[in-house]
């Protein structure tokens, strides 16, 4: 098992490029030969079907259970389960779960925008960039400020209230998720009313607009008007909570890539990412991105295949000296608190007076 996170790579130089560049092809031809790139779909087929008698399950309860406090349970029951849809639609969205791009492109959309909630073509933009740049500074959405700041720049500029949120921004991290479940609602809403308007844009706020209305007005219709509040709240919550918590590990505290940076597609997505360790369990508890390093190197490999693959470039990667890095779901979480903690120091100390500071410095002369 190779260290828990690594320091950001230099630049290599060319000649190393094309040396890493020939590995990976070499790396990318024994998966294919194994047959790892193959599509599984009676994997998802059999997935879907129990998500979706869950989904069944979980409406069959809250009919039966009335007016009764009870229902926070089939309401975090029901963020559990519209997560998992959301680990489909990721799938979906890499063309991993069937036969054909357009199928699985229309499986996306319709989890995304008419299961989850979550706009679709807004999604598959940000996520795009981000594969094509993880950690690299400038490129990928995925550490641009929102509230939490992954670049101590950031966090530099931050003043006031949210310079103290900042300061303890890794030990707030989890507890600011339980509002995430509202921001990709409202996010979902807000790209699609700033993107150019067309028939795909237009049927996605039909969808979306619909979806979450007759769920809302079914809570409401269904359960006095404070235990409906307590519903919603409760489900966003537990969704935003195992959201964040299933792609926060996979990156946060990892190599951060200056813009600048030159690196060959095996560094660029190996020293980037972490792989969580705990088999067949944590994998379906994360929706395969336990093992993230092989998702990177090979998006469009199915979910049952992550397994062997992961075995196959942990060796590859020893053998070319790349540093392959894993550990448990409980260290990734500390090290995500201690990157955030470390990062959230830059922010000014709302507390701090600039008469005090300079007063300091010149004592310290």
């Amino acid at each position: 098992m190779a260290p828990a996170s690594v320091p950001a790579p230099p630049a290599p130089t060319r000649p190393r490029q094309a040396a890493a560049t020939g590995s990976y092809h070499e790396l990318s031809a024994q998966v294919r030969e194994a047959g790892l790139l193959d599509r599984t779909p009676g994997f998802y087929f059999s997935l879907l079907a129990a998500l979706t008698t869950a989904l069944a399950g979980l409406v069959a309860g809250f009919v039966l259970l009335g007016h009764s406090w009870f229902q926070l349970l089939i309401a975090a029951g029901l963020g559990l389960v519209l997560t998992q849809f959301a680990f489909v639609a990721h799938e979906a969205s890499h063309r991993q779960v069937l036969l054909t791009g357009p199928a699985n492109d229309r499986l996306g959309r319709i989890l995304a925008n008419g299961v989850v909630g979550i706009s679709h073509s807004w999604w598959m933009t940000k996520h795009t960039r981000h594969h094509a740049n993880p950690n690299r500074v400038g490129k990928d959405p995925d550490i641009e400020w929102d509230t939490v700041s992954f670049l101590e720049e950031d966090a530099a500029k931050q003043r006031g209230l949210m310079a103290a949120i900042t300061r303890r921004q890794g030990w707030l991290f989890f507890p600011l998720l339980t509002l995430e479940g509202v921001n990709l609602h409202i996010l979902a809403f807000k790209s699609l009313l700033a993107s150019p308007r067309s028939r795909a844009r237009t049927l996605e706020l039909v969808i979306l607009t619909a979806r979450l209305g007759i769920y809302v007005a079914l809570v409401v219709w269904a359960l006095p008007l404070g235990m409906a509040a307590a519903f919603l709240a409760v489900q966003l919550a537990v969704f935003g909570v195992y959201m964040g918590a299933s792609f926060a590990p996979n990156h946060k505290g990892m190599a951060i890539i200056p813009a600048d940076s030159r690196l060959d597609f095996l560094s660029k997505q190996v020293l980037t990412s972490r792989n969580i360790g705990g088999g067949t369990t944590v994998t379906m508890l994360m929706g395969g991105l336990d093992a993230q390093i092989e998702h990177h190197l090979f998006p469009s490999m199915p979910r049952p295949h992550l397994a062997r693959a992961r075995r196959m470039v942990r060796e590859h990667c020893a053998q070319v000296g790349m540093p392959y890095t894993e550990t448990s779901l409980v260290r990734s979480y500390l090290l995500v608190v201690q990157y955030l903690n470390r990062v959230g120091l830059s922010a000014r100390d709302p507390f701090d007076c600039p008469m005090v500071q300079r007063y300091r410095a010149r004592s310290t002369r």
